[in-house]
């Protein structure tokens, strides 16, 4: 008996979960077979900025920038990752850069944004993602004064499943933060690192942060200032921090910064210091500048503290900090000790916490969002913030002759997603209602 290949066992096993009729499986297998042949021919043909038409510019970074495009042969619309590899050589971000692309090659998730294709040129690397019209969360936050309890419910239940996903494969996402939070068509949450500051920036090198610990005066106007003064002075200076090389240290775990190493925990830190966010309108450690943003972190114990003028549940509050002393290992939160936090023992620990009461994690992507997003066309950008054009697309000679002896640091970056490949033209399912 022949052994069917891989993506065709895969297709046998869904049709038959799915009863199919024979007719209805000839249709598919003669679709799958029509898709196989282009996929062929898709890996013989070299990709390249020329197969994509620019349309506009949705998010901006320190080492390049996101766009929207449009594949010229098919119609669809991607988001288009763009680094700079000079900048990625000069800053130690070439590892980085590799195993961001190595991650979204290998999942294959709901809850991860999906990579189609992956190449370059001379100047810069392209990573060609799924577009999610719904913004990101950092932009839904920055809307809002504060979130309701059950909207941060549905937001934080979705993050915990998006996150387990990445730690089941193997992975430690390190950088958790609303930036990194995508919002589809549909308002649901998918994991990303579209903050383009990936892997280990300055804000990351607990060095930056260790030198200045006792060179700057602590922020004391800052603290004096109520919550609402607060929030304001932090959307204010947000954007600018998640544009920079610096970025801010507020979401990151204390034993990041540590010299002894740390695990998938991190994350869970990471998590509670958003919910935190979400509930009171900014997050527990920020101040005016990441040096004593990082003294705050490190220092957690006397600076995360619930502020009496924002009123929320005993319920949230339990999960996010430990609100009385103890030593007992049965008592698990977010924010707290390594060996204490919740998740040690398996996402199961997490998601029956009591704040996640009612949750219905098997079935929460097909509910309703807490707060729908509006979509308009399958180009629509409203939820992204404007930025202006830019000439990073626009060759330059003076960099190549750097970067010609060292370009074997981006061997084999190219990749090719299978299940890409729709019919030519075809717009996705999301979108086919819509009027354009």
């Amino acid at each position: 008996m022949v052994k069917l290949p891989y993506r065709q066992q895969k297709l046998e096993k869904v049709m038959d979960q799915e009863g199919l009729a024979d007719e209805e499986k000839r249709m598919r297998r003669s679709q799958h077979a029509r898709k196989e042949t282009e996929f062929l021919r898709l890996k013989r043909t070299r990709l390249g900025l020329e197969d994509f038409e620019s349309l506009k510019v949705i998010g901006r970074g320190a080492f390049g920038e996101v766009r929207l495009v449009q594949k010229k042969d098919t119609g669809h619309v991607y988001a288009m990752k763009i680094l700079r590899k000079a900048d990625m050589l000069e800053k130690e971000q070439v590892g980085h850069i590799r195993a961001e692309r190595d991650i979204l090659v290998e999942a294959d998730s709901l809850w991860v944004v999906k990579m189609f294709y992956s190449f370059q040129d001379k100047m810069n690397l392209y990573l060609i993602m799924e577009f999610l019209p719904g913004g990101d969360m950092m932009t839904l936050l920055m809307k809002k004064d504060t979130l309701s309890e059950e909207a941060t419910q549905f937001y934080i239940a979705e993050t915990v499943l998006a996150i387990d996903s990445i730690h089941q494969l193997g992975f430690i996402h390190r950088d958790i933060k609303p930036d990194n939070l995508l919002l589809d068509s549909r308002g649901h949450v998918k994991l990303s690192d579209f903050g383009l500051c990936t892997g280990l920036k300055r804000a990351h090198r607990t060095e930056f942060y260790k030198n200045l610990n006792h060179s700057l005066p602590s922020d004391l106007t800052f603290q004096n200032m109520n919550s609402k003064r607060k929030a304001e002075t932090w959307k204010r200076n947000r954007r600018q921090l998640a544009f920079s090389t610096v970025g801010t240290p507020d979401y990151i775990a204390p034993e990041v910064f540590m010299q002894n190493g740390y695990n998938k925990l991190c994350d869970w830190w990471s998590l509670g210091v958003i919910m935190y966010e979400m509930l009171i309108g900014y997050p527990p450690f920020c101040s005016e500048t990441p040096q004593e943003t990082y003294r705050k972190v490190m220092n957690w114990r006397e600076t995360l503290i619930f502020p009496p003028e924002v009123p929320i549940s005993e319920k949230a509050k339990d999960l996010i900090l430990r609100q009385e002393p103890t030593f007992c290992s049965c008592v698990s939160v977010f924010c707290c000790e390594e060996e204490h936090r919740i998740g040690a023992v398996g996402v199961e620990e997490i998601k029956a916490n009591p704040f996640f009461e009612g949750v219905d994690y098997d079935h929460i992507r097909e509910r309703p969002a807490a707060i729908p997003i509006e979509i308009k066309s399958i180009d629509d950008t409203s939820n992204f913030d404007e930025f202006p054009d830019s000439d990073i697309l626009t060759p330059t000679a003076a960099p190549e002759a750097d970067l010609k002896n060292k370009d074997w640091v981006f061997v084999n970056y190219t990749y090719k997603r299978f299940e890409g490949l729709t019919a030519r033209g075809a717009i996705p399912s999301y979108m086919k209602s819509s009027k354009r």
